[in-house]
């Protein structure tokens, strides 16, 4: 059988979406603030390990994942009502985070963590958009390796660590987001793991 070998990889890049032939800029991961992950761990999105994983130091990239293989298409029934009790703090509607546009981390009945976006705060519910932000889109990744070598024991423990919940350094990228993240860019991150678009599942 195979071994599957770990590398510590950071890479620059520029996201771009594609969406009904528009493409648009996302974010930057630049080189003073590269993204970075640990390959065969599945911390990134699988296509996008697999376009990476092979390249040197200084080699260029520039590549599309398709919405199949990035975050799904958009799924109208992924905008739900939720009642205001669930944004209750201490007896009060939290009325200040809650607003239109803003990222909310909520937590699944099985006790998973998750990002929605505020859509509306009506009356009596708030109605939130669960689908990850690029949902429905293709991702153009346009970027070069910074660094690339075998993870060393320390490194892997620390993210069997981060991933077994106990927390650990790991940065994060708007994009990917279920970081949410340490270099989040617009904050969706909590989940950071060092988490890129490319990370995020």
């Amino acid at each position: 059988m195979e071994t599957v070998e770990n590398k510590y990889i950071t890479v620059a890049y520029k996201l771009y979406t594609i969406e009904n032939g528009e493409k648009d800029f996302i974010e930057e991961a630049n080189a003073e603030h590269p993204f970075q992950f640990i390959s065969g761990l599945g911390m990134t999105l699988e296509t996008f390990e697999a376009q990476i994983k092979d390249l040197n130091i200084g080699e260029k990239f520039d590549f599309t994942v398709p919405t199949s293989e990035a975050y799904g298409e958009y799924d109208d029934d992924h905008v739900i009502d939720l009642p205001k009790e669930v944004f209750i703090i201490e007896g009060k509607f939290d009325d200040e985070r809650v607003v239109e546009g803003a990222i909310i981390p909520l937590m699944t009945a099985e006790g998973q963590r998750v990002n929605g976006s505020v859509v509306e705060v009506k009356e009596d519910v708030v109605v939130m958009d669960m689908n990850h932000p690029l949902a429905g889109c293709d991702l153009n990744f346009v970027g070069e390796i910074v660094m690339s070598r075998p993870a060393t024991n320390e490194e892997l423990a620390e993210v069997a660590s981060m991933m077994s919940g106990g927390g650990g350094g790991c940065g994060c990228d708007n994009c990917g987001g279920d970081c949410g993240d340490g270099n989040c860019g617009d904050g969706n991150c909590g989940d950071g793991h060092e988490c890129g678009c490319g990370s995020c599942h």
